[in-house]
């Protein structure tokens, strides 16, 4: 009996232990966050559905057929109402007055160690939710992303979870998002790692698939077990001499990924050098995109409906031609504008239309050795959506997922990879970092960066350190210099007040001539106006004060006002401070921690 009870009382014990696992914890988190992911994104789609129904008086994804049944006033008053009160909520209510989505996930995760705000989260939805819901041509999969990822950041900061944990709780957020949105749930999962974590580790490679799966759960328990787009059944490579034509394709693709991106730019920047109040930019961005939805609605929104139409080869080739310019035109008009909304979207849509035109012109030119149109078509959206999404695993998963097409996916990698690497050589960016590096964020070492941002100067400063008045005779200076055990004496007034510093060079003739004894004091040799760093500053304007001073010791200040001082910084314990938190970072993304 004794022994039973032991054995009891080591299974209970074990069982805590597993309980209290870090991993244990975060599966579990995982879940909630996967169905709060998955249902956010749900919400978000209806919400699109109802903003859609109030400007254009019909729901659903057929927006093309329905709004070309639409009175033209109809078409030009949605959008250009819409954009006017876009623009006043995103003037009034959003910091620095834009609207936010996958950039500002990514910068979270490298520079602010995963912690987003919930409230801008949901206020950056019902933008997003308004500009698709009145017709913008943007995309609903990073709008998603970034509620996903704030939910889960919201639930680390509750928990008050470290810098790592916080992070994958990020990435449980935006692989559910995804996961969500395309019922793909190894793309959620890959796109996740390979944009916003950047490292494939067990410690988060884990909880996100269990956050991708819960919200694949969650979307296919509400919408069914549908593929986000309607994709003809199995391809068969004609020939394997068709495969320089899927390679040239990945040219082509590069070529309209680069396109669409300098666009969105070139009008962003043109917008910007007018004079036209900000508030006021997305009504006249959707004035514009109601004159080309006129004639071509297809356009409007997220354009799934095209999608599937070129999908299905029911586009000739002129249409295909002309959608690749218009789609690429309003997307530029509705993104460099002000509307809220991502790019998944649009350049799946574009790359569908460059695919089956490319697919047209081949299967006509050498039909014996073409797969048909619709493969071609299929090849474009993964090559082009990989080059302009800087995510060429993630696309080429989800392109899988959507077809369970072998074969195919085999021509979706080549023409992907190749995209990728000519965006990228030209681009020097994804789109996602070009918008970061046209706000001045540089993501480049970004966690790195986030790292020293997250420690303060405080943390790290000396509080002993060797001070003398400003009046303090020039002898004694002298003498105090040989016994300060950094060789630097700190000039405080009777407030605490720096003043100045004194290193063993500033005496000049001082320090061995005492013929000026009687006359000099500190304030005479001291230099006036000495780089300080300010208590709250971090590691990173640390590092480059002592870079730009050449100083190795800095005083420490209350601020810059003030000049209060409080202690001394070393550079070598900065460093030090900087590679004992690196380790901890790569030991916790190894499992080690």
């Amino acid at each position: 009996m004794p022994d039973r009870r032991i054995s009891i009382r080591l299974l209970l014990d074990s069982l805590i232990r597993f309980g209290r696992n870090d991993q244990v914890v975060l599966a579990g988190l995982a879940v909630v966050i996967g169905l709060a992911a998955g249902g956010a994104a749900i919400g978000f789609r209806q919400g699109i559905d109802w903003v859609q129904w109030l400007f254009y008086g019909f729901g659903g994804e057929r927006v093309a057929t329905q709004a070309a049944e639409l009175p033209w006033w109809r078409l030009l008053l949605a959008p250009t109402l819409g954009g006017l009160l876009i623009g006043v909520f995103v003037y009034i209510f959003m910091p620095d007055r834009r609207p936010q989505g996958v950039p500002d996930v990514i910068e979270a995760n490298a520079l602010h160690g995963g912690r987003m705000s919930l409230t801008t989260g949901l206020k950056a939805a019902l933008v997003s939710a308004g500009s698709i819901g009145v017709g913008a041509s943007v995309g609903r999969e990073g709008p998603v992303v970034h509620l996903g990822a704030s939910l889960g950041a919201w639930a680390a900061q509750r928990l008050h979870l470290g810098r790592s944990l916080s992070r994958t709780l990020l990435g449980c957020g935006v692989a559910a998002g995804i996961a969500a949105s395309f019922n793909a749930p190894i793309a959620g999962v890959f796109f996740a790692l390979e944009v916003v974590i950047g490292h494939y580790a067990l410690t988060a490679f884990a909880p996100i698939v269990i956050a991708g799966v819960t919200g694949t759960i969650v979307s296919r328990a509400y919408y069914g077990d549908f593929p986000a787009f309607i994709l003809p059944g199995e391809h068969v490579i004609a020939s394997f001499l068709e495969f320089p034509a899927f390679a040239l394709l990945g040219v082509v693709s590069a070529l309209a990924a680069i396109l669409l991106m300098r666009t969105i730019m070139f009008t962003e920047d043109a917008i910007k050098r007018t004079a036209v109040p900000r508030w006021l930019c997305p009504a006249i961005g959707g004035l514009m995109l109601g004159l080309i939805a006129l004639s071509y609605p297809q356009v409007l929104g997220v354009g799934y409906e095209a999608t599937d139409a070129a999908l299905s080869e029911l586009y000739p080739l002129w249409l295909l031609l002309l959608l690749i310019v218009f789609k690429t035109a309003a997307t530029a008009v509705s993104l460099g504008s002000g509307f809220g909304g991502g790019i998944v979207s649009p350049s799946l849509f574009i790359g569908a239309m460059v695919g089956g035109a490319f697919g047209v012109i081949a299967t006509e030119a050498f039909p014996h050795l073409s797969s048909g149109y619709g493969a071609y078509t299929t090849i474009g959206m993964g090559a082009v959506a990989g080059a302009v999404l800087g995510a060429p695993i993630s696309t080429i998963l989800m392109i899988f997922e959507l077809t369970s097409d072998y074969a195919l996916t085999i021509a979706v990698m080549i023409a992907t990879v190749i995209a990728s690497l000519i965006t990228r050589q030209v681009q020097g960016h994804s789109f996602f970092t070009w918008q970061l590096e046209r706000r001045g964020i540089a993501i480049k070492g970004g966690q790195e960066v986030g790292l020293l941002r997250s420690i303060k100067v405080e943390g790290v400063m000396d509080r002993t350190y060797d001070t003398v008045a400003p009046d303090t005779p020039i002898a004694q200076v002298r003498e105090r210099l040989q016994q300060a055990p950094w060789g630097e004496l700190f000039v405080v007034d009777g407030e605490g007040r720096l003043t100045g510093t004194i290193i063993f060079s500033d005496l000049h003739e001082a320090a061995f001539d005492t013929c000026h004894d009687a006359e000099w004091v500190a304030s005479s040799v001291a230099r006036d106006h000495p780089a300080v760093l300010q208590v709250d500053d971090d590691l990173a304007t640390a590092v480059e004060v002592f870079g730009a001073s050449g100083e190795v010791h800095l005083p420490v200040v209350a601020d810059a006002e003030g000049g209060r001082m409080l202690g001394v910084a070393h550079e070598h314990e900065v460093i030090l401070t900087y590679h004992r938190a690196l380790q901890q970072l790569r030991a916790e993304e190894r499992g080690e921690l």
